[in-house]
């Protein structure tokens, strides 16, 4: 994909971010590892291909938005009842959407060509922002990448069960695969 200069709109209708969640504690065995899209999020980028720092990217995902795509590993299969009780938890009990309604990212920096690029940045999380660095790169007519956020950085304390048997593992791969198409 030839990368052309100017602000590109980003959303659902553009691509998927993914939130995938791993396992464990002596209890890992039983839960899942865990892929979850944001379904409500938007953003923009605004692209110099003359002048690959320049690039300026901000994200705005919904916390309420989050909805468990698949379930791997376990005893048993993830049934839909298990999705919406994750949901549920994740929303209410783990991010505590009703005061903090939305997680943000805003760009401070770029490095790297469209190839192999990373971003550095501010990600908010309930309330609290720390620095953090998405790596990137554009292939065929797909810009994709991630970042890991360490949960406990953002003093979310991650979920247990099982009397703390099962935990999910402090560190969450955020993921985005998408198509940029220009606004202007």
């Amino acid at each position: 994909m030839a990368l052309t200069a100017g602000t590109y709109t980003l959303g659902p209708q553009t691509g998927r971010l993914l939130l995938r969640t791993s396992r464990s504690g002596v209890g890992r065995k039983v839960g899942h590892d865990l892929t979850i899209e944001v379904t409500r999020w938007s953003g923009e980028a605004v692209v110099d291909p003359a002048d690959p720092a320049s690039l300026s990217v901000t994200v705005s995902a919904e916390v309420d938005s989050l909805k468990v795509r698949e379930g791997t590993g376990g005893v048993k299969p993830l049934t839909d009842s298990d999705r919406a009780e994750i949901e549920k938890t994740a929303r209410e009990k783990i991010l505590r959407a009703a005061q903090h309604p939305e997680i943000t990212f805003r760009s401070t920096g770029a490095e790297g060509a469209p190839e192999a690029f990373t971003l550095t940045g501010e990600l908010t999380i309930m309330g609290r922002t720390h620095p953090i660095a998405v790596r990137g790169a554009v292939a065929d007519d797909r810009v994709h990448g991630g970042a890991a956020v360490v949960q406990t950085q953002w003093g979310i304390k991650p979920y247990s069960a099982l009397l703390g048997a099962l935990k999910l593992a402090d560190e969450v791969d955020v993921e985005f695969d998408l198509t940029l198409p220009a606004t202007g």
